[in-house]
């Protein structure tokens, strides 16, 4: 069993990268929300990025899902779910990216790597089915990296 450190290092990691206007990204769908963010695997402690198995570099991205579901009282849980991701590049480039999902303790998380060619702007798409049944979901957002 993996201890819990490493995730919550990873989330904060990942939260204190995101610029002070996307430090929330997220998309509400009814019952559901989804939270993302991108960002390269340089930024990422070593140590965490050995955990989960990711190679640090600037040509690398990472992108993190999780699906969280309302439940009493406004507060949210996290939910399994099936998780597809791919991204375009402004050339049309297509890049798919492999999900994997990460459990530890109460938390639910899908990262999934891509490659980056130098500087480039990424348009994201991200379906979710939450709980593996019934309707899913897309959320789309464009992101631009900064490779020196």
């Amino acid at each position: 069993m993996r201890h819990p450190l490493p995730s919550i290092l990873l989330a904060a990691a990942l939260l204190s990268l995101a610029l002070p206007a996307r430090a929330e990204q997220s998309q509400d769908f009814g019952d559901y929300v989804v939270h993302f963010n991108a960002v390269t695997t340089d930024f990422l402690a070593p140590q965490v990025a050995r955990s989960y198995g990711i190679r640090r570099s600037r040509s690398r991205g990472l992108l993190t899902v999780s699906v969280m579901k309302r439940v009493l009282a406004g507060a949210t849980q996290p939910v399994a779910a099936e998780v597809q991701a791919q991204a375009v590049n402004l050339n049309g480039q297509l890049k798919r990216i492999a999900m994997r999902e990460v459990r530890e303790e109460r938390a639910i998380y899908y990262i999934g790597e891509f490659g980056l060619s130098g500087s480039e702007t990424l348009d994201f798409e991200i379906r979710v089915r939450p709980e593996h049944k019934g309707e899913s979901y897309t959320v789309r957002f464009r992101q631009r990296f900064y490779v020196p």
